[in-house]
């Protein structure tokens, strides 16, 4: 028997993005004359009402941010119980274990998997979890019985809930094990080649799977070619282009601890006589190699998100112009860019637009040959645009 939960009740029109497909309800679309924010916990469950009392499905609610509600299901009588959660992952792990032969993924990527708010990465029998919403958060047992479930071999979990978005969750920020005694580093594969990562003080779950599809096209344009890899974290973009018999690879890392662990991937990869770390700012590192007339024949450009809100987008656009214009000084003619986003508020056609910006600003001409976004395991939900965040453009400077 179904225990009845509170109503939340939208605004007059509010539920139309819903009805789309959509499933976040935002503080102002609700009618808090009738349904207080104040009258529910964080995390609680609700059913979804729209202003003439139609029931739109089942949600779980937050006061305390601005995306007040998250809808997890359309049946009215769905719970978040631990049978709700093992068929979302199983449904989840099924897509991944037919796109990949090696345990090595993004099991769960919130909203475009119906998890809102969840987010886990799988390294073979180890997993990283963020919890980023509070209904997601106050039921980590009830996930990590799922999980154990779903996949029994699993010796370790570990809670990477340190994420920006808790911030605005109002929720704490830690990281702590949630099941066995996970590793302060894992060893994964992608593409054929094997990475070490920092699973508990790298950034993220450690391990940037979105963009393994990405990476695997170098090797179509590196052999035989000088390579600038810039904001290269743990060398994974970098490593792939030696493995790929580039001439030389340079990285621009400013995170001292990164460059190590670039180091370390090197010598796992039998590269290390190809690869040289510039630990300093982007920025600076860019412009001293130009006054240093350095030229690469492939530059790799794949920044942090530099629009993580709205109001932020029109100084990160010109963040975004600069670092190209300094990517084009520094590419031979005819050389190829990867230019990448991860700023969900920056679509492909504005990347475009900026890309072609920073051409003309450098007096050079474009061809675009290729693009991207992340890869299978980060599926995009065609309602909420929000999944769409990760773009790469591959260009050619010409003339």
């Amino acid at each position: 028997m179904n225990i009845p939960i509170p109503i939340l009740k939208l605004k007059k029109n509010e539920e139309r993005r819903l009805r789309a497909g959509h499933v976040w309800i935002y503080s102002n679309e609700i009618d808090t004359a009738h349904t207080p924010l104040k009258h529910f916990l964080p995390g609680e469950e609700v059913l979804v009402e729209s202003h003439d009392k139609r029931i739109l499905g089942v949600a779980y609610v937050n006061p305390h941010s601005l995306i007040a509600a998250r809808l997890f299901s359309k049946h009215r009588y769905e719970r978040l119980d631990q049978a709700f959660f093992v068929s979302r992952l199983r449904t989840a792990l099924a897509l991944r274990e037919r796109l990949f032969s090696n345990p090595y993924y993004r099991l769960v990527f919130g909203e475009a998997d119906g998890l809102p708010g969840l987010i886990i990465d799988r390294f073979a029998d180890t997993l990283v979890m963020q919890l980023n919403t509070a209904g997601m958060e106050i039921r980590k047992n009830i996930l990590v019985a799922a999980v154990l479930e779903v996949l029994p071999i699993t010796t370790s979990i570990l809670c990477r809930n340190d994420s920006a978005i808790r911030k605005q969750e109002k929720l704490e920020q830690y990281t702590s094990p949630a099941f066995g005694s996970p590793p302060e580093t894992i060893l994964l594969q992608e593409n054929q080649l094997s990475f070490y990562a920092p699973l508990q003080q790298g950034q993220k779950t450690g391990w940037f799977y979105d963009h393994r599809s990405n990476r695997a096209r170098l090797s179509a344009y590196v052999i035989q070619h000088r390579v600038l890899d810039i904001f290269s974290y743990v060398g994974a973009w970098a490593i792939q282009a030696a493995k790929h018999q580039a001439t030389h690879v340079d990285c621009i890392e400013v995170s001292s601890t990164a460059a190590a662990w670039i180091i370390k991937n090197a010598e796992l990869n039998q590269v290390s006589d190809k690869v040289q770390i510039i630990c300093e700012d982007a920025f600076t590192a860019m412009r001293a190699l130009i006054q240093a007339q350095q030229h690469y024949d492939v530059i790799v450009l794949d920044p942090p998100a530099f629009i993580k809100k709205q109001k932020d987008r029109q100084e990160g656009l010109r963040a975004y112009q600069r670092l190209n214009e300094l990517a084009m000084k520094l590419l031979v003619p005819g050389g190829v860019l990867f230019s990448c986003s991860c700023s969900m508020h920056m679509d492909m056609g504005e990347m475009i637009a900026v890309l072609q910006r920073a051409a003309v600003t450098t007096h050079h001409s474009i061809q675009i040959l290729e693009r991207g976004h992340q890869g299978p395991d980060h599926p995009l939900h065609p309602a909420i645009p929000e999944t769409d965040y990760l773009k790469m453009v591959v260009v050619r400077k010409v003339g």
